[in-house]
């Protein structure tokens, strides 16, 4: 027997359904769409997938935002007749508009656009198609500034890495420079969480800011008679620290997107499981480690950094001014 057709992903059915109501004339031209939480609420999905069900129909044409208004049926696309196979199953049209910006589009607003867009949605939602719709321009617009979206994400993540700047030559002493550069690292993921997830340590990426980061914790480390191998493993674990704990938060982040409940209301409902594991007996020590410690991990990174730096400090022949346990 021949094996039953894979039913199509949750957002397609939904692309497919409002497509409809546009296509119909239910849904008007400039008439507001439901936003994104009313979709995951409507239709039972996360809330990544009712991004992704808004993305698809801005790429398709069928939707747009509007400035005081948010997203609305495009008054170009909303009243346009379709055959055949739905909207959903149908690929984006080539984008006819004439590009009047062509002189007036540089690299920066194309760059400081996907930011914004990763900032709020991740970087699943950054595609040039979505990027060129923001800026009111056609994608191949684009493609004077950057190859794709790997480069763009790259190119994303230099810029990002731009925004603190690193005095020179910074505070007296290794383990100061260390901390400054450590932290500055951490506040740029903290306000771009998507950022972990745009680093490779395998394959680093050659750009200017991030080329900037590596040299300055290398200037923090000359002179302290390590090899040219250890300085730079140094700065390379250094970064991962950061990277490591900011991809739990990231992670945090997009939990909280999906299901729309805070950490606080997570731990709140895991409480009566929580408590009954406690209860057994079996686990003494997590049990009380659990009634004094809550989540955080700005306390992680803080612990992380100082326990590393200690022992930093020993292997160049150190004590350095450490910090109390209670700090």
């Amino acid at each position: 027997m021949p094996s039953a057709a894979r039913p199509d992903p949750p957002y397609l059915r939904i692309v497919a359904e409002i497509s409809a109501r546009i296509r119909s004339g239910d849904l008007r031209p400039g008439q507001r769409m439901p936003s994104i939480r009313q979709i995951a609420e409507r239709w039972g999905v996360a809330v990544a997938t009712a991004t992704k069900v808004v993305a698809t129909l801005r790429e398709q044409g069928l939707v747009e935002a509007k400035v005081g208004s948010g997203t609305v049926v495009s008054a170009r696309r909303g009243r346009r007749r379709q055959t055949g196979p739905t909207t959903a199953q149908i690929p984006p049209r080539p984008e006819r508009q004439v590009d009047t910006s062509k002189q007036a589009l540089s690299r920066e607003p194309v760059l400081r656009t996907a930011i914004a867009i990763a900032d709020v949605e991740g970087l699943d939602a950054v595609s040039m198609r979505r990027v060129a719709a923001e800026l009111g321009v056609g994608p191949m617009s684009l493609y004077r500034h950057v190859e794709n979206k790997d480069e763009l994400v790259t190119q994303m993540a230099d810029e990002v890495f731009g925004e603190p700047e690193l005095p020179i030559p910074g505070p007296v002493g290794w383990r100061a420079k260390l901390e400054l550069i450590a932290r500055q690292q951490w506040a740029l993921c903290w306000r771009h969480p998507w950022l972990p997830r745009a680093v490779s340590f395998t394959r680093p990426a050659l750009v200017p800011n991030m080329m900037a980061h590596t040299e300055w914790t290398l200037r923090a480390l000359d002179g302290l008679g390590l090899s040219m191998a250890t300085q730079m493993q140094e700065v390379l674990r250094l970064h991962s620290l950061v990277l490591t704990i900011a991809l739990s938060m990231a992670d945090e982040v997009e939990a909280e997107q999906e299901t729309g409940v805070t950490l606080t209301r997570w731990l709140v409902a895991q409480r009566t499981r929580t408590e009954e594991l406690f209860a057994s007996g079996r686990f003494p020590l997590l049990a009380k480690v659990h009634e004094e410690t809550v989540p955080d991990l700005d306390g992680l990174f803080e612990y992380s950094l100082v326990r590393h730096l200690d022992g930093f400090a020993a292997l160049v022949g150190e004590d350095g001014p450490r910090r109390s346990e209670e700090s």
